[in-house]
């Protein structure tokens, strides 16, 4: 990881004296609750998986993701292998890839409505209409963030979004990943905000470059950075980083 020390002046610069040109956003513990994750779509998943696989194993989305899971675990049975990596919650693309898949299903059904905190979708429908691209970042799926910001309390959010990064692009403690979205995205990194509750996510979007910020949410029990800004809520993003909020 770079340290943020050895950042050029040019790009120290630009994070001081640039607006934000962009917001890429964790999804869990800054805009959600962590129970939505901990105590819904977990569950909701790993008691679905088993069977989910024996529906659709014929599908080549499946046996792909079986095929993966093989890889990296060759000696056990690939069903065993994805609920014991659920039960140990292991940010592994098969087990995330397959969460996905099996929420889809549910939020079909209307077993599934996602939660957000109650200030983030007018705050992300003012950003949005006022020219500020947003993007999300997440250990879960592509498939898994489209379905929460799809099928939300608050109705389909997705076309809020230019852009949804998954495990594929690195871990997100890495600032190598951080390196391969800020490509993607297409601007310099010193030109984006970066918002999550944990520090470890902000220290390497920090040293790709990246603007960082904290969510502290007190119903999550987040405990504050010594190294980021923190805010409470995105209307106090908006007030730090100067950026749109309603009147």
């Amino acid at each position: 990881m770079t340290d943020l020390a050895d950042r050029s002046p040019e790009e120290t610069d630009l994070t001081v004296t640039h607006p934000v040109e962009a917001v890429l956003l964790d999804i869990e513990g800054t805009v959600t609750p962590i129970s939505l994750v901990r105590d819904s779509l977990f569950p909701y998943a790993r008691a679905r998986l088993a069977d989910f696989v024996a529906e659709h194993g014929a599908d080549p989305a499946v046996q792909a993701i079986l095929a993966q899971t093989r890889e990296l675990e060759p000696e056990a049975d690939p069903v065993a292998t994805l609920l014991r990596w659920s039960d140990l919650d292991q940010k592994v693309t098969p087990l995330k890839t397959i969460q996905g898949l099996i929420w889809r299903e549910g939020y079909a059904a209307g077993d599934l409505i996602a939660q957000f905190y109650p200030e983030v979708p007018e705050a992300l429908t003012f950003w949005k209409q006022e020219g500020l691209p947003l993007y999300v970042y997440s250990s879960g799926s592509e498939e898994a963030q489209r379905g929460i910001f799809g099928h939300s309390q608050a109705g389909d959010l997705v076309p809020l979004f230019s852009g949804f990064y998954d495990t594929r692009f690195g871990p997100k403690r890495d600032s190598a990943s951080y390196d391969a979205i800020r490509a993607e995205i297409g601007l310099p990194a010193g030109l984006i905000l970066f918002l999550s509750d944990v520090e470890a996510e902000l220290d390497a979007a920090a040293a790709a470059g990246f603007r960082t910020c904290q969510l502290v949410r007190e119903a999550d029990g987040t405990v504050p950075s010594t190294r980021h800004p923190v805010a409470a809520d995105l209307h106090e993003v908006s007030r730090l980083f100067t950026l749109p909020q309603p009147a």
